[in-house]
């Protein structure tokens, strides 16, 4: 991803991505089987790639003696795409040890199923920081089959749309970050008092500010939490907030608003 406005504006009117196409792209994932073969039916496609997963990977790493609580455990975490990652919580939820959780979590990272975004960690801000991982799944179409959310209307109009927009935002900008080699140093901001940045990205020794909605219309407010970070060590660059509007704009100095279709 480029973090210069007017490569992203020549990018965003080269590539354009309608809401509802961006909510079927979401909803249908990025395997490549599903492009190959557009007959594919994305309900059993995803259907047996989970069974798949569980009764050949995951039963290779570890010792599964309830799949059935494993594929709960899936479709929980799923639904918790772009959340933080609380252990307990889920434990508790599903019966088992903390242990137990994080054994399953790493299987996941293991085989890019998950991955974790880790707290911004500046002395400047060090004692005001929630310091739990968020987690998001690397497809958006496998969190949807597992999270039940069927088809795009569902997801557009369920609790879940903020979140699931948010983990297609981020995976788009980690991918054009992996795919051209270079390390993906991500973070989220989160503190006390509820103020948060969805993803910070340092790069080269500048600090971008990220925030992900779903919404078209924004201001200055949407993005305030960005001045949390001021009193960093590291510059400030450009910082954006990525939404459905068509166009880019303005928001603050060196802030703006742009197209998802830009990333």
């Amino acid at each position: 991803m480029s973090f210069n406005p007017l490569e992203l504006a020549k990018k965003s009117n080269d590539f354009k991505l309608s809401v509802d196409e961006l909510y079927k792209l979401i909803v249908k994932g990025m395997y490549p089987e599903l492009y190959d073969n557009q007959n594919l039916d994305l309900n059993m496609f995803y259907s047996n790639y989970v069974t798949t997963y569980i009764e050949r990977d995951v039963s290779q790493l570890i010792n599964l003696k309830d799949k059935l609580k494993f594929q709960n455990f899936l479709e929980i975490l799923a639904s918790l795409t772009g959340q933080e990652l609380v252990y307990d919580t889920l434990a508790k939820a599903l019966g088992v040890k903390v242990d137990t959780i994080k054994s399953w979590i790493s299987v996941l990272l293991a085989g890019d199923i998950i991955y974790l975004l880790e707290p911004y960690n500046e002395l400047s801000i060090v004692k005001r920081i929630v310091k739990r991982p968020k987690i998001y799944f690397s497809d958006t179409g496998l969190a949807c089959y597992l999270a039940k959310l069927n088809n795009e209307n569902v997801l557009r109009n369920s609790i879940f749309n903020g979140r699931f927009i948010e983990t297609y935002i981020v995976n788009e900008i980690r991918k054009s970050f992996l795919n051209n080699g270079i390390k993906d140093n991500f973070y989220y901001y989160r503190d006390k008092n509820q103020n948060e940045i969805d993803l910070i990205i340092l790069e080269n020794g500048i600090l971008h500010c990220i925030e992900c909605k779903s919404g078209v219309s924004f201001t200055k407010e949407d993005v305030k939490s960005f001045s949390k970070l001021k009193d960093s060590n590291y510059q400030i660059g450009y910082s954006y907030l990525i939404c459905n509007t068509e166009t880019i704009y303005k928001l603050d100095d060196k802030v703006f608003c742009i197209p998802i279709s830009s990333i």
